[in-house]
């Protein structure tokens, strides 16, 4: 999956996996968080949104089922 840096004071990098419908995104924290069943739109919201922090909290965090693979 290829990565995108982001100017972010909550977020380093998200990257987006089309055929398994998976987001990732690195925090600044170092953790690195796999959401499931998202679909391209949210991403590319993401990588648009003037916050991303905010955009990952209203659109994201608490939205989609997820796992830390890594930190």
């Amino acid at each position: 999956m290829q990565l995108t840096t982001v100017e972010s004071s909550m977020i380093h990098a998200a990257g987006y996996d089309a055929e398994g419908r998976e987001l990732e995104v690195v925090f600044n924290s170092g953790k690195v968080y796999r959401y499931r069943d998202v679909d391209e739109d949210v991403f590319e919201e993401l990588l648009d949104a003037e916050s991303k922090g905010r955009y990952m909290q209203a659109h994201v965090i608490g939205v989609y089922p997820y796992r830390r693979t890594k930190g």
